[in-house]
């Protein structure tokens, strides 16, 4: 079973940027698809990035393209959200989730393992 932890989240202002990074243990990291998602108190766990087991496919919601980056490394069981350019909108606890390796983007309930999250804020 693998276990999830994400580190990284913080207060920034309008504009800014912020890393996330989210170090597994147990299980094979490599057997795993990745994502990002953050709660959002009327549509629950938002999709925010997704990638597959091999790092070869990225996906991403809507609100985030063009500004976020998701990638992993798997020799470190780590994968990482570079977010740039962010707003209001952002503001909220990030998850970090696992699913079987066949799972694709963004579905909340496909995803198995979360973390416990990590608080974002950005701030006008």
């Amino acid at each position: 079973q693998i276990q999830l932890v994400e580190s990284g989240g913080g207060l920034v202002q309008t504009g800014g940027s912020l890393k996330l990074s989210c170090v597994a243990s147990g299980g094979t990291f490599s057997s795993y698809s990745l994502a990002w998602f953050r709660q959002d108190p009327e549509k629950g766990h938002e999709f925010v990035a997704g990638v597959s087991w091999d790092g070869l496919r990225a996906y991403y919601g809507d609100s985030v393209k063009g500004r976020f980056t998701i990638s992993r490394d798997n020799a470190k069981n780590r994968v990482d959200l570079q977010m740039n350019s962010l707003n209001s909108q952002d503001t909220g606890v990030y998850y970090c989730a696992a699913a079987p390796a066949t799972v694709v983007a963004g579905n909340a309930y496909e995803y198995d393992y979360w973390g416990q999250g990590t608080q974002v804020t950005v701030s006008s």
